[in-house]
């Protein structure tokens, strides 16, 4: 099972190639190229990020996380 830091940075690493895909998407359709099979592959992409997504709030919530009512970082005493 992957941890919770490697799913975040895999949702990071997807989207920032996501912008990199789009950018290049853009250019194409300005210089007259179908962009058919290249929108797929974004939508196909953009799915696997939202299944991370789900993946990871799952993780976050099966987590133990801080106590309620405390501060981090707060006094001891």
């Amino acid at each position: 099972m992957p941890t919770l830091e490697f799913i975040r940075s895999e949702i990071e690493r997807m989207r920032a190639e996501i912008g990199r895909q789009r950018k290049e998407v853009l250019q194409l359709q300005r210089a007259g190229i179908s962009t058919a099979s290249a929108e797929t592959l974004l939508q196909r992409m953009q799915g696997k990020v939202e299944q991370l997504c789900a993946q990871r709030d799952e993780l976050r919530k099966s987590e133990p996380g801080p106590v309620k009512g405390r501060v981090l970082g707060g006094r001891k005493w």
